[in-house]
């Protein structure tokens, strides 16, 4: 009688978990996933879909809000809606393999996405812009500026993850252990593990909850483990930009522990001199969303209005 009770708890531990796993990358991100978005836009570029958000398509100055590594353009909720009300035209988007976008079976690079952006920018003809790259969207934002830099007005980086070192891969192939492993070791806990991105992560209560949606969709695992393995230095592109004429600013977090301004500000100065530096009290690393009303009071009264 023992042993059958043992043995009827093991199975249904062991169905439970195979749901909860089963429950991951069951969502093909195809025409029917599209049509049953009603916010923002698709547009078909190169490489695949591209969902995109845009306010004031007539206003003429412009602000293109860049995500970082796993979460989409909600991140920028906050800045992007009190943009809008002040008349600025505001695009965000979700880069491939995040969000609502395609997910690629091809290298997730910062050319990738910079040219992803590009494309964009075209379809919508949008001549030139003022970028804010969040963590790693600033990475993606100094390789739109190293490609054309004639597309910028201003860049500005928040708690960016562009002047880290990194180790180039010799292989940035991803196989399909790869994958199983990263959805069985990582999915269910790395929900819970965004709300390490707040100081105070108790006044965000459901962050994680909204994550999990993005476990859904297929291919989501691999193009995290792709773009990781395809991180390199940018140093070449971060003094190309700090000797053009775009102005750059930077702005952090003063309790960020996911990106540690300490760790590279050394190499941070050295290839970016001229930078303006900007720290926002109280916040980790989304100050956009932890101290809103600071980090609007820099974007709108210093960095959008200095010439």
């Amino acid at each position: 009688m023992k042993n059958n009770f043992i043995n009827y708890c093991l199975f249904f531990f062991l169905f439970f978990t195979s749901c909860q796993f089963n429950n991951y990358e069951t969502i093909d991100k195809n025409i029917r996933f599209r049509q049953q978005i009603k916010t923002g836009e698709f547009l078909k570029l190169s490489k695949g879909y591209t969902y995109y958000e845009i306010k004031n398509k007539e206003a003429k100055n412009t602000l293109i809000f860049i995500h970082g590594f796993s979460v989409p353009s909600y991140i920028w909720d906050d800045t992007f809606k009190s943009a809008s009300k002040r008349g600025y035209k505001t695009v965000r988007l979700d880069l491939y393999g995040r969000g609502y976008s395609s997910n690629l079976d091809s290298d997730y690079t910062d050319e990738l996405f910079a040219n992803q952006v590009i494309e964009l920018m075209n379809e919508l003809k949008i001549e030139r812009a003022t970028f804010l790259g969040l963590s790693n969207g600033g990475r993606v934002i100094s390789k739109i500026a190293y490609l054309k830099p004639e597309l910028i007005q201003k860049l500005v980086y928040v708690s960016s993850s562009s002047f880290q070192e990194h180790k180039p891969m010799n292989d940035t192939s991803v196989s399909g252990k790869e994958i199983n492993d990263f959805i069985k070791n990582n999915y269910p806990s790395i929900s819970k593990g965004q709300m390490l991105d707040f100081k105070y992560p108790q006044n965000f209560k459901g962050w994680d909850d909204k994550y999990e949606q993005l476990l859904q969709y297929e291919g989501f695992a691999r193009a995290l483990i792709s773009t990781r393995k395809n991180h390199v230095n940018l140093d070449l592109e971060n003094k190309f930009i700090n000797d053009s004429n775009i102005p750059l600013y930077t702005v952090w977090g003063d309790s960020d522990s996911a990106v540690v301004y300490n760790n590279f500000k050394n190499k941070l100065n050295k290839l970016m001199p001229r930078r303006i530096e900007y720290f926002i009290s109280n916040s980790g690393h989304l100050p956009n969303m932890e101290n809103s009303a600071e980090f609007e009071d820099i974007l709108y009264n210093k960095i959008l209005k200095e010439n």
